[in-house]
């Protein structure tokens, strides 16, 4: 399908996310806010086809673009403004997912969306995620949940699965590594908790930053008071999105940081089990 800013055909999204994409659209600010909230387009940054990382069993995953956190670690600084996505039709993303149905099914797979944070196109998401749960494929939603209120309770109990990014503990903290306060996020959690829709909680252990026994005992006692987290995924820390900083002519405050070592992920997936949390090795 043809997009409204222009008569050409739509590129192919296929190909990592941690590939430098950055596209320059020519729409202006109100009317690419116009076609997100209308709902049937939206800008997506790539499409990786068998993802085992994203969810059970093997997955498609939509990255979209736009986010309002500025982590210290983003390995896609090229997501944060979400003109910087090819502007891309639902219908056509569901055409693609087609292509896969037989092989998500048989994986126990199904379709993520993630960013960026796809709730900065909350409209355009939730279509996306109705016509793939119409096909019955399985669904699941990456996000930091700053922007949940943007979900209505019906959005929420139609969503399979959250994959829910909580990036540290303590309002200070939070803010030193994302720009962004925590509570948003707690409060979305809280949420969906008490709406009993499963969830994983996604961590990025950082040294310096996030891998301190406050930091990680603070996130893990809450996502044990939740009740909902079926499984802890606590995520090294790593270097591959530096290039993007430099080729964006952005300043990367992390350029000197290390790799987080399997000892120390290790060590931090033990505090989680302690709390009575899975968090496979």
């Amino acid at each position: 399908m043809t997009s409204p800013q222009n008569n050409a055909e739509t590129p192919s999204l296929k190909g990592s996310h941690l590939e430098l994409r950055a596209v320059e659209n020519q729409l202006d600010d109100q009317e690419a806010d116009r076609l997100v909230n209308e709902g049937r387009w939206g800008f997506i940054h790539s499409e990786e086809t068998g993802s085992a990382v994203d969810g059970p069993g093997l997955r498609i995953v939509f990255w979209t673009t736009g986010c309002e956190f500025r982590c210290l670690y983003c390995h896609n600084p090229d997501t944060w403004k979400m003109k910087n996505g090819q502007l891309t039709c639902v219908d056509d993303l569901l055409e693609e997912l087609k292509k896969y149905d037989k092989y998500l099914r048989f994986s126990g797979g199904g379709l993520t969306v993630s960013g960026g944070e796809p709730l900065v196109q909350a409209p355009f998401v939730m279509n996306l995620i109705r016509g793939a749960k119409a096909m019955g494929i399985h669904t699941a939603l990456d996000t930091n949940g700053y922007l949940g209120g943007r979900l209505s309770d019906q959005d929420l109990d139609d969503i399979d699965l959250f994959l829910l990014d909580i990036k540290s503990w303590g309002e200070e903290a939070h803010h030193k590594l994302t720009a962004k306060p925590l509570e948003p996020v707690l409060n979305f959690a809280r949420r969906i908790a008490e709406r009993k829709r499963p969830a994983w909680l996604r961590f990025v252990l950082l040294g310096g930053y996030t891998d301190t026994p406050e930091v990680i005992n603070g996130v893990a006692s809450f996502a044990a008071s939740l009740g909902n987290i079926e499984r802890v995924d606590v995520l090294p820390f790593h270097q591959l999105g530096k290039f993007k900083w430099e080729k964006l002519g952005m300043h990367y405050e992390l350029a000197d940081a290390k790799a987080t070592t399997p000892e120390a992920a290790e060590a931090a997936k033990q505090i989680f089990r302690d709390h009575g949390l899975n968090c496979p090795s």
